[in-house]
């Protein structure tokens, strides 16, 4: 397989980075091109892949190519490789966001076999969550290669196109909510003595920790079943909760979600 990178921002550079720390595939076989050169030239620097000349350049040479560039230019780019996608077997990836399947689809003349993807920001540190979905041109083995590329930098789920929009709260925008949970934890900790740095770190762990020990647990244990476990009948951490309950920590929580999701909309 060859797998080329239109765009060479943030995103890119971490599923590359993801694909030569898992080995997912041959970073021999990585072809990167971007308008601004010196973007993939420091890629090129720091992995061993191929840095090319244009888009049309990508398209030639790659079987599999990941459309990492802003929604806004998005069409611009499609046009360019429209002629070249035509005479090509070439599976599209597209991560632009917003940017749906029938959107790539209606751009081009030909019946490309496309994969649209949803990545979040945690994939810079390989914890991602990434839903895909794909247009009925493309194969199983397609869908495969796809969980291969982003299973690199975390997890993947496929999902129906219209669930994207909730996806991309609790998959996009939630990672901030959870930034926020855990400055709010530290910050508490600073109020009763402890330093910063400390804090901050002791928080972090605990909500990885504590995250994983949900992925970890059989289908059984619903969170709640967790939460009990840590509390004891007239203990510290009972009060905590229901310190929490009563300041509406849940209602506020699904009415970030709803408002997130209606701003979505309305965009």
């Amino acid at each position: 397989m060859t797998l080329g990178f239109i765009g060479c921002g943030n995103m890119a550079t971490a599923i590359i980075s993801g694909i030569y720390n898992s080995e997912a595939a041959d970073t021999a076989e990585i072809y990167v091109y971007d308008v601004y050169q010196p973007a993939a030239e420091r890629l090129a620097d720091k992995y061993p892949i191929t840095v090319l000349s244009s888009e049309k350049e990508i398209i030639v040479n790659c079987d599999t190519v990941i459309l990492a560039v802003k929604p806004n230019v998005l069409a611009g780019i499609l046009g360019k490789i429209n002629n070249t996608l035509s005479e090509s077997d070439t599976l599209l990836i597209s991560i632009a966001a917003g940017k749906t399947v029938d959107f790539i689809r209606n751009t081009l003349s030909h019946d490309n076999r496309i994969i649209r993807v949803m990545p979040n920001i945690n994939a810079v540190v390989g914890e991602a969550i990434s839903a895909y979905t794909a247009n009925a041109a493309a194969t199983e083995a397609d869908k495969q290669l796809c969980e291969s590329i982003f299973g690199s930098v975390g997890q993947v789920i496929y999902l129906e196109e219209t669930q994207f929009p909730i996806f991309g709260v609790l998959g996009g925008s939630a990672p901030a909510f959870a930034y926020l949970f855990i400055d709010s934890l530290a910050r508490a900790g600073v109020k009763n003595g402890m330093k910063k740095d400390a804090a901050l770190m002791i928080a972090a762990q605990t909500v990885l920790g504590s995250a994983k020990m949900i992925l970890d647990s059989s289908a059984e244990d619903h969170p709640w079943e967790l939460i009990d476990r840590v509390c004891s009948p007239g203990g510290t951490t009972i009060e905590g909760i229901a310190a929490l309950q009563a300041n509406g920590f849940e209602a506020a929580v699904t009415d970030a979600v709803d408002k997130t999701l209606a701003k979505d909309s309305k965009l």
